[in-house]
């Protein structure tokens, strides 16, 4: 240690001081830490973003070691980097979601609505109606619901055992049969025009109200094939050395398991059928074998008696 002057104040009182000077000889490193785990999730447009800005870095994007898994079903992407590199193994997912107020109508779901609380949610919501006017008339139809039920109860029952039971109810009300709405119906796609259906269920003086759209559901399909398709050939322009596959759901596994089951018991039935057949062949030639010694015995026993 080299000499060095340093100058020391006492604090009022003290005159003396003793000072210890501590030399280190090694270098104080860092500890060494793993790296930090890469797990991103986004929209469906996330992997193709992912890698449009990484795939010029070759130590992270090796495409002949990563993947991408597509679920139609979950309307997810998901790539996989580095894949049997798990300290440096990274995670991206895409995944296409519903948009918030399209969820928040109910429809083709369970829920269900009161007209006074529909009217009100109506009302707040006159953006997303085609035409605002009709959207003041609907919210006032809903406010004074009005419907009339007439019901007829058959119940009979005769000696020789024959019996009668019926119900039946009909309900006239002042509800519209449907309404067009203007919404997306995925985060980050277009509007879409749908139309939509409102059902009533009545219960003596109990009503619920539900919303129901067969074209909405034709969209959800088409959009949902049409939005993550774009995204695959978008990823197989930029980066075509990148396994993609498609992952098994249970709509496919529904769909065709009847004419796997039948086409696995034909083949079984016909393994099966040619093992009877071939064991059934050998105990005909092993019986008719035995019949042949069996009457050459007979036969020489027969000659000796003579």
């Amino acid at each position: 240690m080299e000499n060095e002057k340093m100058q020391v104040n006492f604090a009022p009182g003290i005159t003396e001081a003793t000072l210890r000077v501590i030399e280190l000889h090694e270098e104080n490193e860092l500890p060494v830490l793993e790296p930090d785990k890469v797990e991103l999730a986004g929209t469906i447009g996330s992997v193709y973003e992912f890698l449009l800005k990484r795939i010029s870095e070759k130590e992270q994007i090796n495409q002949k070691r990563c993947y991408i898994l597509v679920d139609r079903e979950k309307m997810t992407l998901k790539l996989v980097t580095n894949e049997t590199d798990s300290r440096n193994k990274a995670t991206v997912r895409g995944e296409l979601k519903y948009y918030p107020k399209f969820l928040e109508f109910g429809i083709n779901t369970s829920k269900t609505w009161e007209p006074v609380q529909l009217s009100k949610f109506f009302k707040m919501n006159r953006a997303f109606f085609k035409d605002a006017q009709y959207n003041m008339e609907l919210v006032t139809v809903l406010k004074n619901f009005k419907a009339s039920i007439d019901s007829k109860v058959e119940n009979s029952r005769q000696d020789n055992g024959s019996r009668t039971d019926n119900y039946s109810q009909v309900v006239n009300s002042n509800l519209p049969a449907s309404f067009n709405l203007i919404v997306p119906i995925f985060k980050g796609r277009p509007a879409e025009e749908i139309e939509v259906e409102i059902i009533a269920d009545v219960d003596g003086r109990n009503i619920r109200l539900s919303l129901c759209s067969p074209g909405a559901e034709v969209i959800v399909e088409e959009e949902r094939n049409k939005a993550i398709d774009e995204q695959l050939l978008l990823i197989r322009k930029l980066a075509p050395d990148i396994a993609i596959i498609e992952q098994i759901t249970m709509k496919s596994v529904k769909k065709y398991w009847k004419p796997v089951l039948v086409v696995s018991a034909f083949f079984i039935g016909n393994r099966v059928f040619n093992h009877i057949n071939a064991w059934l062949g050998i105990s005909i030639i092993m019986l008719t074998v035995a019949f042949i010694v069996y009457n050459i015995i007979k036969k020489v026993e027969n000659e000796k008696k003579d």
